[in-house]
């Protein structure tokens, strides 16, 4: 329910079909909500990583469904590095993550959680792995939908209550030394209106007809500002996106893609 208020469900508090994500009367989980499950922690501010975690930025993030997202479960989350593209020592690396989320009980493989993040400051290092396959392209035809979602003036101190302790998101002296005049949205918050545009625009509030989403991050985002998403519908079950600031028209995510069920 906490990650649910934390993404804009609730805004409307006549509409039942948001409360089923917010209430514990027919309680559901949102997807999205696979993002942040058995979640490990903020590990890159961890002293053995070397990395330059202030300068650390989520570039793209995906979630792939495998089983519904339980009310009530324990689960475990396996998290692996799978590559890293080295950029250049002035330019810094992509390092590339993917978390299984299983039932304890049963073992069941519930959800794969997968990220990119932009270390600025880490260039030099060497190569790894391999990195994932290209993004989705859009459209270059108009949108078939367009949904907006405002965030609240207090988004990244609710969202960050889900796990994700970076102070960029809550200490405006850390966002200076970021170079952010002020402390700016998770990357996962803004993912998680996209998915509530999602259900709202696309799905009809049913969180089970998403299977997989991803994204990437353009921009980022400041609380408070409107998330105006467009989508265009390639196939019933392929849907392109990408969304952009209305407040100050900039394009902060971008090459969006969800597949659903029919």
């Amino acid at each position: 329910m906490l990650y649910g208020l934390a993404i804009g469900l609730g805004g409307d508090p006549l509409d039942e079909r948001q409360l089923r994500y917010v209430y514990e009367s027919d309680l559901r989980v949102a997807p999205t909500m696979a993002a942040v499950l058995a979640y490990p922690g903020f590990w890159q501010k961890e002293p053995g990583t070397g990395l330059d975690w202030v300068r650390l930025l989520h570039a793209e993030q995906s979630i792939e469904i495998h089983a519904p997202l339980p009310t009530n479960a324990e689960l475990i989350g396996t998290t692996r590095i799978t590559g890293v593209v080295d950029k250049g020592a002035d330019k810094g690396s992509l390092m590339y993550q993917s978390r299984d989320i299983t039932n304890a009980e049963t073992n069941e493989l519930i959800a794969t959680s997968s990220m990119t993040s932009f270390c600025r400051g880490d260039g030099g290092i060497g190569n790894f792995g391999a990195a994932p396959a290209p993004a989705a392209e859009i459209p270059d035809t108009p949108a078939d939908a367009v949904c907006d979602m405002t965030t609240l003036p207090q988004s990244a101190l609710l969202y960050r209550l889900c796990g994700d302790m970076n102070p960029l998101h809550v200490d405006p002296s850390t966002a200076r030394a970021a170079g952010f005049d002020r402390p700016i949205l998770h990357g996962l918050c803004t993912f998680g209106v996209c998915g509530h545009a999602i259900l709202k625009a696309i799905c009809d509030y049913d969180g089970s007809r998403l299977k997989s989403m991803r994204v990437r991050f353009s921009a980022p985002v400041y609380p408070g500002e409107t998330l105006r998403t467009e989508f265009w519908r390639v196939t019933p079950t392929d849907i392109r996106f990408r969304s952009r600031i209305v407040e100050r028209d900039l394009l902060v995510l971008n090459n969006g893609q969800a597949l659903l069920t029919p």
